[in-house]
């Protein structure tokens, strides 16, 4: 057995562990579902000439700009409250708390911090996001005014919505302290537009991001139209996946399972494909974009990764695509992976920054390895010209995952 079966076996032994209390999944069969990924691989056909980030990101037509911030590894998305006043079946997490602002397992007290953090590692773009960001509209209005004082004036910054607080005067107030783009989630309001039409003519880039839900594909093909005349620039449509917190509601619906890095549903997949579809044979002038959990997992967090390493990392050591620090000395290999972490005690390093200090962490990803004058060409090469080949060995296939950045989507 190749090295890349006995992952994605892994994977799928794992999910099944984590989720052994819902003993109603509908796991993928491949025999069962013959139809299903028939379908799949035929979509993704179609889709094979509008892709992004490896394959990751099918689309039709374009993408917003957050959205390529978001995949070339420069973007920050602040979680600035966690409580949220909708109640969709498919929120993976609770949203009960107002925490402080969060991002990446950092809190700040003070928007001059996040601001400060932002500069620091050279992020470009900012996305307030939550729970829902209108239940403390105050703090976001103190966070995006000492964005746009302290930081770059190209600075990107959007906001996320449920649109049930939305109305013209915190509209017009955020787009005067310079509110980029707006996204909607328009299935916790089933579906309607009425905020979104709201927000057209006062926030430059107006988007709706929801989950691809597999019942509604009909109802967003009628949409799609009013979309458009409700000033609707892009359409992104998010893989759903299963939580042990949004387990009891989604396991109601007769959905199929893929075991990948965290249960996908693969009916939810196929449905964004679907609609990427129907707008190409229409030609509508919105653009969609399917933003798979392989994109997300894979450029997300090499992303950040990257973004923290390059900022910390000493300037002889080497970040490789995936945001590690690789040590080869000789014939002796190592990873590492440079994190922050709000300050405490137990850590040496430090960052101290005007407003925030930060614990620096540096966490060994492969301890060190002695390889053989085969296993160090070999390796030479991978780092070198390996990106696309999948190494069939155990090791190298390991090496393999560390260094790069993996293509397409999954295959199951």
């Amino acid at each position: 057995m190749e090295a890349s079966d006995i992952y994605d076996n892994d994977l799928v032994n794992r999910n099944c562990k984590d989720f052994i209390e819902f003993p109603q999944i509908k796991w993928l069969n491949a025999y069962r579902d013959e139809d299903l990924l028939s379908r799949r691989a035929d979509l993704l056909d179609f889709t094979k000439d509008s892709l992004l980030f490896k394959g990751t990101k099918p689309f039709y037509k374009q993408i917003s700009k957050g959205c390529k911030l978001c995949g070339a590894g420069f973007w920050s998305c602040l979680f600035i409250t966690g409580r949220c006043n909708a109640n969709c079946f498919y929120c993976p997490t609770s949203q009960t708390h107002d925490d402080l602002p969060t991002t990446q397992g950092l809190s700040f007290e003070s928007a001059s911090a996040y601001a400060e953090y932002v500069n620091h590692f050279k992020f470009k773009g900012v996305g307030f996001s939550g729970g829902e960001p209108f239940l403390v509209y105050d703090r976001v209005i103190d966070f995006l005014k000492k964005l746009r004082k302290k930081c770059s004036p190209d600075l990107y910054i959007w906001l996320y919505t449920n649109g049930i607080l939305v109305d013209e005067i915190k509209l017009k107030k955020l787009a005067s302290l310079g509110l980029n783009e707006i996204r909607f989630d328009i299935g916790a309001t089933d579906f309607s537009l009425d905020k979104v039409k709201m927000a057209k003519g006062i926030i430059e880039n107006v988007t709706i991001e929801i989950p691809a839900i597999p019942e509604e594909l009909e109802r967003m093909k009628l949409l799609l139209p009013e979309m458009i005349k409700a000033g609707v620039s892009n359409l992104n449509l998010h893989q759903l996946r299963l939580t042990k917190y949004n387990a009891p509601k989604l396991l109601k619906r007769d959905y199929t399972y893929v075991a990948d890095e965290r249960p996908l549903v693969l009916e939810s997949e196929i449905m964004a494909l679907e609609l990427i579809k129907y707008a190409t044979e229409a030609h509508l002038e919105i653009g969609i974009n399917y933003c798979s959990f392989n994109f997300k997992h894979r450029f997300q967090k090499a992303g950040f990764r990257s973004q923290i390493a390059n900022a910390l990392a000493d300037d002889s050591e080497i970040i490789n695509t995936n945001g590690f620090v690789r040590n080869l000395k000789g014939h002796q290999l190592s990873y590492e992976r440079i994190s922050v972490a709000d300050f405490d005690n137990q850590t040496g390093l430090t960052l101290d920054l005007e407003y925030k200090k930060y614990s620096v962490k540096r966490d060994v990803i492969m301890k060190n390895i002695e390889l053989t004058p085969e296993q160090l060409s070999e390796v030479e090469i991978l780092i070198s010209k390996g990106e696309t080949e999948i190494p069939k060995d155990e090791l190298l296939y390991q090496i393999w995952r560390i260094e790069h950045i993996e293509n397409k989507l999954r295959k199951f």
